[in-house]
């Protein structure tokens, strides 16, 4: 009897064990297939712990933007454009603005590279925004206004300095030394302003007239003449043109109305080279400070 019943044991022992490992197969299947689920549901979920992760979770954590106190405005810098390192962000409101503290809040500048800068108001229906230094160079700016965006690139610091002292004009770039040409500032009761200028338009060919400044073009100092390469640096008139009737003195002497004249070989290269928004800055001479509300005076 103990022999029959150890092998009814032993039976007893096999048939379980193969039921045991039915049973953990049954298991293992099914845990794989929860698994699988597992692995198609989590993509859709976040991710606890790990910010940013997940439908929603930036803009939950984010405050909304303060609303516009002003309906979409002109920016005076388009879309896509480059422009030099001293150009201001000018804003034109469509109507009036008097709460600026609510309408700065609710414009936005961002730059690829840190540019600390300040808004100032020529208006209520204008506002102004520059860094308190120069852009960096290379920096790619945008700025978001009531329902208006631009998005504009700063190119390379293209710095022009005019120096009274030794009648020159120097350029760098980026640091670098890339011209320098003799010049002829402003001579006496016309002498040209200190400051930083903004590099403004620039006109192949332009008439200048003395008449749309007051003196009359038959009067002793008055002009009417076509000039080459010229480009605008103040809105009061002041511009870096041709000048081949002064080279003899360029360099020398100051004969000009306030223009910075230089040779017309010199004035192409700046037309050329030059760019909306690149300084010029004038120095040692005898004419005051240009006007910080000439509207390409933002630096003074």
């Amino acid at each position: 009897m103990h022999a029959a019943s150890n092998n009814r044991t032993l039976s007893t022992f096999r048939e379980e064990g193969r039921l045991a490992r039915r049973i953990r197969r049954g298991v293992l299947l099914s845990a794989a297939i929860a698994a699988a689920g597992a692995m198609i549901v989590a993509p859709a979920q976040a991710e606890p712990g790990i910010p940013g992760v997940g439908s929603g979770s930036a803009a939950a954590a984010t405050d909304p933007a303060p609303q516009a106190n002003f309906a979409p405005p002109s920016i005076n810098i388009a879309d896509g454009e480059t422009v030099g390192v001293a150009q201001p962000i000018i804003i034109t409101f469509q109507e009036p603005v008097t709460d600026h503290a609510t309408a700065e809040k609710a414009i936005k500048v961002t730059s690829s590279k840190d540019a600390p800068g300040h808004f100032y108001w020529f208006s209520d229906k204008q506002v102004r925004y520059r860094p308190n230094d120069f852009w960096p160079d290379n920096t790619d700016v945008t700025v978001a206004a009531g329902g208006t965006t631009s998005s504009f690139r700063i190119g390379d610091a293209l710095i022009t300095t005019a120096d009274d002292t030794t009648k020159t004009v120097t350029v760098t770039r980026n640091g670098e030394v890339v011209m320098e040409m003799p010049v002829s500032m402003g001579k006496p009761k016309y002498e040209t302003p200190n400051g930083i200028y903004i590099v403004g338009e620039r006109q192949r060919k332009m008439i200048m007239d003395s008449s749309t400044y007051g003196v009359p073009i038959d009067a002793p100092e008055g002009y009417k003449l076509e000039v080459e390469y010229a480009t605008r640096i103040s809105n009061s008139g002041i511009f870096v043109h041709a000048a081949p009737w002064s080279v003899g003195q360029q360099g020398v002497s100051n004969v000009s109305h306030g223009c910075l004249n230089v040779s017309t070989e010199n004035a192409r290269w700046f037309f050329e080279n030059a760019q909306k928004g690149d300084p010029v800055i004038v120095q040692n001479t005898d004419g005051g400070t240009l006007n910080s509300r000439d509207g390409l005076g933002d630096w003074n």
